[in-house]
């Protein structure tokens, strides 16, 4: 089965997390800490994105990104590859340090009235739709629904 598509938004605020192979620490100490937040200020300085909050657990992570382009799988890609082969160097590992994909969660929209969005309908046919993040545009053709909400 094909992973799901991620959703990206110019000036959408996500709430991104990870944690850590097997529930293993990615975080042993306050210096993989100060990388890792380190890591991130150079990962807002590529993208453009804004940190609203975080948290750095033992075994995983919370953040609050802000991402005025569209930019959330490049800018996650870059941070996370790069903090997981410094931790490795840094505590003569190998392999993975993350369980998997990140998890993101669009908690706002930006403020747009126009929106272009994508639905896979019930043929999995792409159908691309425009209109209001709140209405439900209706289309012929076995009058399937588009919502982004």
């Amino acid at each position: 089965m094909a992973r799901k598509l991620r959703v990206e938004l110019e000036g959408a605020i996500y709430h991104v997390m990870n944690r850590g192979d097997r529930g293993e620490d990615i975080f042993v100490g306050d210096a993989d800490r100060h990388l890792f937040l380190e890591l991130l200020g150079q990962a807002c300085a590529k993208t453009g994105w804004k940190i609203h909050a975080y948290v750095l657990m033992g075994n995983h992570y919370h953040l609050m990104i802000e991402t005025p382009q569209a930019n959330l799988v490049a800018g996650m890609k870059w941070l996370q590859n790069t903090y997981t082969i410094r931790f490795n160097r840094g505590h003569r590992l190998s392999g993975h340090l993350f369980q998997g994909r990140y998890k993101a969660v669009l908690v706002a929209m930006p403020q747009s009235t126009e929106w272009g969005c994508i639905d896979l309908t019930d043929s999995g046919r792409r159908v691309k739709t425009r209109g209001s993040p709140h209405e439900n545009t209706d289309k012929k053709a076995g009058s399937r629904k588009s919502h982004l909400h």
